[in-house]
Formats: C-alpha cells, structure tokens, sequence
C-alpha cells in the first residue's frame, strides 16, 4: 500500500478520494490484496436529470408504495449489500475509504426498506452539485430501482447537475442512462462542481 494513498488504519486518505472524483477518477479494488486501480472511463457513463425515464413496470410499483424510503440510516450495511456477490470490486479496503467519507459527510446512502429490514439501496458521493453513484443491489423485487428513483428526485430537488453513473449498463439504460465522452463529462462535472447545494 501506497503510504501518500493509505492511512496506517488502511483506508485510503479523504483527500486523495475528493480529489480524484473531482478530477473524474474513481477507485476500484483490483484484488483481495488491497491494490486499487484508478478508472476515468471514455465514454463516461452519466444519468442526465431532466431525462430520467421511469419504466412502466416499475410505475406501478410506485402506486403500491410497498417501501418506505430511508437515507443516510444504514450506509455500512448498504456497501455490504453491494459487495453481497460472487466477484466485488469492493473490499475492506473500499468499505473503510467509503465509511470515513460517510463520517465527513460526503458519502451517502438510499435505502429502501420493507416491513423493517433492508431490501435494497444505493451509495455514492456527493461533492458540489455532482453526485457519483458508486453501486446499488437489491434483496427484494424493484427495491434498487426504487432506490434510484428516489436518488432521482432527491438530486432533483437540490439543484444537483450531474448524476454519475461511471459506465452504462442496460439496466441503467432503460432510466436514460448513456455514455458521453470524457472530456464532455469533465466539462460537466466542472460545471457542477460549481453549484453550492447540499445532499443532506
């Protein structure tokens, strides 16, 4: 481990990660020995705001409102959640970084939660009017997307200008997600750096 990256409780600095992501970087664990790999991915992927679609489907969840919506009140248990799979790129290395930004009020979590247990949720930064969203899962049937929509109205709400998707997915794709060039990306994100606004 880098001593200018990581602290001696093995996280990486919070400075380093505030920097990189408004210098359109992000971290990823590249395997279980602690080495993280530093991504800015051309075409970048990105969820623009005013175009967010909301499937059919998942409109008809909404009208039954099987979940309440809770932020910020579970975020280590929501990383666990996302790391819950066969390969991760989330290590214990990833899980302290993102902790400690939690503690310093830039990390947040959406969670949506069903007769008083996590079903799903969502992670991700926030710095200025940019929110970089890291990973979701889900344990129930459209508790993530629920999660995103959620995520969605709150950025709405708060004047925020970008919402960073790091790559485009299908499952992303059918919100209106899509990629755009990385100097595009960083003409946006500087844009959004800009905006005074807060997540909480």
């Amino acid at each position: 481990m880098s001593e200018s990256i990581f602290t001696r409780e093995g996280y990486i600095r919070p400075a380093v990660l505030i920097a990189a992501y408004r210098g359109g970087m992000f971290p990823m664990a590249m395997d279980n020995r602690g080495e993280i790999g530093w991504f800015s991915p051309d075409p970048r992927g990105v969820l623009p705001l005013d175009e967010f679609h909301l499937p059919h489907g998942l409109r008809r969840t909404l009208r039954r409102n099987p979940f309440e919506i809770r932020i910020d009140s579970a975020f280590s248990k929501v990383m666990a959640g996302c790391a819950d799979r066969r390969t991760t790129w989330i290590s214990r290395e990833i899980v302290r970084s993102y902790e400690k930004l939690f503690e310093l009020g830039y990390a947040h979590s959406v969670e949506t939660w069903l007769d008083g247990e996590l079903a799903g949720g969502l992670y991700g930064v926030s710095i200025g009017g940019a929110f970089f969203g890291e990973s979701m899962f889900s344990r129930v049937t459209d508790a993530s997307k629920v999660a995103l929509v959620a995520l969605v109205e709150r950025l709405r709400e708060r004047n925020f200008q970008l919402l960073d998707t790091q790559w485009t997915t299908d499952h992303l794709s059918r919100f209106g997600c899509r990629e755009i060039p990385r100097h595009e990306y960083l003409q946006q994100l500087n844009r959004a750096l800009l905006v005074t606004t807060s997540f909480g």
